[in-house]
């Protein structure tokens, strides 16, 4: 039987309860050492599955480094925890059509990223024919596509695409933690941690839009359709109600 979340979502405004199926993060960064053991609960407690960004310090190139950094996130998952990591690759100039699985970072795209891709289409040629081979994708990574989205009419362009009903459309939170000495610097680290509130605030632009009736499709449905994966079978419960501000307990 499909089982309500344990820890619903809370909406700020008056009492109400929406059940949907559990939604997948298809964008996520966890780190690793304890900011990985400090922040995967948060995502774990929302999501059923999550695209796992590869971007760590040395970035995770190889197979085996993959399956490695699976195993932490495993370890430090909450007791009881169903949430599936999937593993991605960090391509670089230099990664072999052997390696091949997910993940493309061209270099300087984001923190960590200065590995990546200087000459895609000429140094990476080979392994971008194993991926056609293999019908593996292609994640190519814009924080800093230019031009930057800044305006207002930009974001509610995003909106409106977001709460369409179209399918091209899904969740990835791009959920990502920094510690507060890495964050709050002259020249800050990219990124915004917001993995507890994610599904809180999609649920409140979707009302706002009018849209909650596609809410379901962009959380739970067309990232797993996109991928070839099988849709989750549980069920969550979103509670709308009055949201209490944590407070903070020291870095993350």
């Amino acid at each position: 039987m499909p089982l309500a979340s344990r820890h619903p979502t809370k909406i700020k405004g008056v009492m109400m309860e929406l059940s949907i199926t559990q939604p997948d993060d298809w964008h996520l960064h966890l780190r690793d050492s304890d900011l990985l053991k400090a922040v995967v609960p948060h995502s774990a407690n929302h999501f059923g599955r999550a695209i796992i960004m590869p971007n760590l310090k040395p970035p995770v190139t190889t197979t085996a480094e993959a399956v490695s950094y699976r195993e932490s996130i495993l370890r430090a998952l909450p007791t009881g925890s169903n949430f599936t990591p999937l593993m991605t690759l960090y391509l670089t100039d230099n990664t072999h059509p052997d390696e091949i699985k997910l993940a493309m970072y061209p270099a300087g795209a984001t923190t960590n990223s200065l590995d990546g891709v200087s000459d895609l289409f000429g140094k990476c040629l080979p392994v971008l024919k194993e991926m056609i081979k293999q019908n593996m994708p292609l994640l190519g990574y814009s924080n800093y596509c230019l031009p930057v989205l800044k305006r207002e009419i930009h974001r509610q362009a995003i909106v409106s695409a977001v709460t369409s009903g179209s399918k091209r459309f899904f969740l990835g939170t791009d959920s990502a933690p920094h510690e507060r000495q890495r964050k709050e610097a002259t020249c800050g680290c990219a990124g915004v941690y917001n993995a507890p509130v994610a599904l809180a605030a999609y649920a409140k632009v979707f009302e706002e839009a009018g849209a909650l009736k596609y809410l379901e499709a962009f959380t739970s449905f067309n990232g797993p359709d996109f991928y070839g994966l099988p849709r989750n079978e549980s069920k969550i419960k979103l509670i709308r109600e009055n949201y209490a501000k944590a407070q903070p307990t020291g870095d993350p």
